[in-house]
């Protein structure tokens, strides 16, 4: 800003020790140091606010380009499920069709799975039954109540 050496302080200094006098100078100098100490303080506080101004205006454009790239997957996401709603549709209308009568069906015809109760009771081997005390027959209360009777040897 302004180009003082050493020897033009000096020259300065001595002039004000002439003009304004050894007994005020040390407080001249305190107030002079204290108003420089503000004006620094002043100057920092400008260039923060600028420098904060500058961020702001950073974080807009960031905010903008992050809301473009969101539209701009929204809108892809709505044309590939557009695209996805248009094949379904083909795909569900070529099933949809009838065929001849002639012709035997492509798939299938769905067959309820039946329940092989039987199957696996017998997979089951009657010692293992015995042995682990599973029921293989179902008792009525007054059989049970036999078989569990303790018996008398006469």
């Amino acid at each position: 800003m302004f180009d003082i050496g050493v020897t033009k302080l000096a020259i300065i200094g001595g002039i004000a020790l002439l003009v304004i006098g050894p007994e005020k100078l040390p407080g001249l100098a305190k107030t002079i140091g204290t108003l420089l100490g503000r004006a620094r303080r002043y100057v920092a506080d400008v260039k923060s606010e600028v420098n904060r101004s500058m961020e702001l205006d950073e974080l807009k454009k960031m905010k903008d380009t992050v809301e473009n790239a969101a539209r701009d997957v929204e809108n892809s996401i709505q044309t590939s499920a557009s695209d996805f709603e248009k094949s379904w549709a083909e795909t569900t209308a070529i099933a949809s069709n009838p065929q001849p009568a002639d012709m035997p069906p492509s798939f299938p015809e769905y067959k309820h799975p039946k329940k092989k109760w039987r199957l696996k009771q017998g997979a089951t081997p009657s010692w293992y039954k015995a042995r682990t005390g599973t029921r293989t027959k179902a008792l009525s209360g007054a059989a049970r109540v036999a078989r569990f009777r303790p018996h008398q040897f006469s």
